[in-house]
């Protein structure tokens, strides 16, 4: 499509430009007016990261063609302040906290501030509904609100504009309300994540990716792709000239697939050219033949003998194996008065960070190979490509650009390497963003995981002997599973002081998408395994579920079944805390559930949790300074 001008007016300064056709809105602000507050976090119109104003009218500029855009006024988040004091909507984002990692916050306060330009005296009912079309993973949205609120009052003279100052720190910071330092830079949009990094003379990659779960690769032709006017170069496995193999404890995954591929979306090539279109119009032209082969997708499968081998080095599928015991676990269930048996599982959770993947690399001068990128983990990250790039630790610089939600998503190096090879082999930058399909069908997820439970008691409670078995879905390859098995392990049994005790964690390889670290990695399923096996022998034993608790809790002095003696521990005034919070009933559950009193109200069984306790006394004191 031949190249049409553009007129617009943005934040205020006329823009001429001639543009391809297929840009849209969120293309041509970012790429060729260079303002990088919008985001894209989905392409799709869901997130709300995007959010301009278009003729004043709020508008997720990914999904509008910029030649609608002709002739109008647009003002993007840049524009709210200029170059003056941010306003009092950005202000109040910084007073209350209201920006952690940042990628979603600019378009947050585009929609905020639509809210309080359309109506100004918005009640938190309509500040709620008009910010429901952008999606925040970081705050839990309370300070968001918290912020539209403030200055929704300041903005009408219902408080005073020193409302918007910070907080005295007092005689300590701490339990204080202090601002961070990187949030002006948020609220205006002016921080540079990965995906807004551009250099002199930059070229743009794209990723081809295998269809199959399990093949082996026969060929691999790039000639048409590397013919194509526009293209740098196209790299394969054949382009690392160092050990090719990375991974947080073992390194078993190639840069790029090698031999096979084990997973849906696995990197077999990468095209960096002068544009992204180019670059993907080359994988097109990428002919990659495979030899399908049978896959394995259940992990207790893929621990039977004859099963399918997903790496040849672990013939039985094992990425780790984590055993502890403590006691005589036989004798345990021989004295318990009742034996209850019962199975838990979790499923596979994707991230759903509002950045997707990004990086920028580059080559110094002094011939030191620069990698940026939102990495978790960039010391280790560094020290594998030096190897794999056969480079000198002191010749690899590893830069962490802001990160726009990880949650240990980003821990693991997955595109970096390619990154920097083809800036060795092109001597130029070298940028790669992932689309928000990409990286939910290439990146780590949560461990999905089965627990077999068998639990032995007494009448009164008391627990006399626990076997814990987990099997979690390793995917195609290790990267955190070995720490987060360990995690479950050490974990599992929560702050219970049990004497007889046998657990068993797995993580096993299959050839579904890689599991890795995701918040409270491995606790979070062992723990959802325990506390619900709990709450069913409670029942069972007609317990009240604080008591049975309280009868197995760890005490100064208990001896963990990692062998460590507790010097401190606060179980019973959490227990105290949470059963008067939730103004608890004494007593054995019913069949629907735990004994409560009345809060008022026809139903209050779901308002009866310490959250909701919270938010009470929240609302008592406001009304309190009130």
């Amino acid at each position: 499509m031949p190249d049409t001008m553009l007129n617009m007016t943005v934040n205020g300064r006329k823009v001429a430009k001639p543009i391809n056709g297929q840009y849209r809105l969120l293309d041509f602000l970012r790429e060729e007016v260079h303002l990088t507050g919008a985001k894209e976090g989905c392409g799709a119109g869901e997130c709300g990261t995007c959010s301009v104003f278009v003729d004043g009218k709020l508008v997720k500029s990914c999904l509008m063609p910029t030649a609608k855009a002709d002739g109008a006024e647009i003002q993007t988040v840049e524009g709210l302040a200029g170059r003056g004091e941010l306003t009092a909507l950005q202000q109040a984002f910084h007073k209350t906290g209201a920006s952690q990692c940042g990628y979603c916050i600019p378009g947050m306060v585009m929609a905020a501030t639509s809210a309080l330009r359309e109506n100004p005296y918005a009640d938190i009912e309509e500040i709620k509904e008009r910010l429901g079309g952008n999606i925040c993973r970081c705050t839990g949205y309370t300070k968001i609100f918290e912020a539209v609120e403030l200055a929704r009052d300041v903005m009408n003279g219902r408080l005073p504009a020193t409302a918007l100052d910070p907080d005295g720190a007092g005689e300590s910071y701490i339990g204080n309300n202090v601002r961070r330092l990187d949030a002006p830079s948020k609220v205006s949009g002016a921080l540079k994540y990965a995906g807004d990094m551009v250099m002199q003379d930059m070229l743009h990659m794209q990723v081809l990716r295998s269809p199959h779960p399990h093949a082996r690769i026969v060929s691999i032709d790039t000639s048409a792709a590397e013919a194509l006017e526009g293209v740098e170069c196209v790299i394969t496995h054949k382009d690392v000239p160092g050990k090719d193999g990375f991974g947080v404890f073992v390194h078993d995954q190639p840069v790029m697939a090698r031999d096979k591929v084990r997973y849906v979306g696995e990197a077999v090539a990468a095209v960096s050219a002068e544009t992204h279109e180019i670059a993907r119009r080359a994988l097109a032209l990428i002919k990659v033949e495979y030899e399908e082969l049978p896959g394995v997708f259940d992990p207790e499968e893929a621990m039977q003998p004859g099963a399918v081998v997903v790496h040849d080095y672990a013939q039985d599928n094992v990425v780790k194996h984590i055993p502890i015991r403590k006691g005589d676990v036989e004798a345990g269930f021989a004295a318990a008065d009742i034996i209850v048996e019962n199975s838990y599982s979790t499923q596979q959770v994707e991230h759903a960070y509002l950045e997707p993947e990004a990086g920028l690399a580059y080559v110094d001068h002094d011939g030191v190979v620069t990698v940026v990128s939102p990495s978790q983990n960039i010391t280790h990250h560094r020290h594998m490509l030096s190897t794999i790039i056969d480079k000198p630790i002191n010749k690899v610089r590893f830069i962490m650009s802001p990160v726009g939600g990880g949650f240990g998503g980003k821990e693991d190096m997955i595109y970096q390497g390619m990154l920097a090879l083809t800036a060795m082999k092109t001597g130029r930058p070298v940028r790669l963003v992932f689309t928000r399909e990409e990286s939910i069908l290439s990146t780590a997820k949560r461990h999905p995981s089965r627990v077999t439970y068998k639990m032995g008691l007494k009448n009164d409670g008391r627990i006399t002997a626990v076997s814990f078995r987990m099997i979690s879905d390793g995917g195609a390859y290790g990267m955190s599973t070995e720490g987060v098995m360990r995690k479950a392990a050490i974990l599992s049994l929560g702050p219970y002081d049990l004497a007889n005790v046998e657990i068993d964690t797995y993580g096993i390889y299959t050839n579904n998408t890689p599991s890795g670290a995701f918040r409270t990695f491995g606790a979070m399923q062992a723990q959802f395994a325990t506390e619900s096996h709990l709450d069913i022998c409670a029942e069972k034993l007609g317990l009240d579920p604080f008591e049975i608790r309280r009868r197995n809790m760890m005490k100064i002095g208990s001896l963990t079944h990692t062998q460590q003696k507790l010097e401190t521990v606060s179980i019973a005034e959490v227990l105290e805390t949470a059963e008067a919070f939730c103004r608890w009933e004494t007593g054995a559950p019913t069949s629907r559930g735990a004994t409560r009193t009345d809060l008022g109200g026809p139903d209050t069984r779901a308002s009866c949790t310490l959250g909701a306790r919270f938010r009470q006394i929240v609302d008592d004191k406001k009304q309190e300074v009130a």
